[in-house]
């Protein structure tokens, strides 16, 4: 562990404002583009289903993290 002052006990395999290669897989409710990193789900803000994208990780919760593309 790098003992991030941020650290929540999440088991998450992400980590916030870390950087991921991501295919945006489906379209959620509010018409973020959904993506998974090892099954976890990350809402990418502005992306749209089949782009393949470079996101940073803004927040991580217990079950699913928001992000941005950074292209």
């Amino acid at each position: 562990m790098f003992g991030s002052s941020n650290d929540r006990g999440n088991s998450s395999p992400i980590n916030e404002g870390g950087e991921y290669d991501v295919k945006i897989e489906d379209t959620g409710r509010d018409g973020d583009g959904i993506a998974r990193i090892e099954g976890f789900v990350v809402f990418v803000s502005g992306a749209k289903e089949g782009e393949e994208v470079r996101i940073r990780i803004n927040s991580v919760r217990r079950n699913f993290a928001f992000a941005e593309v950074i292209d």
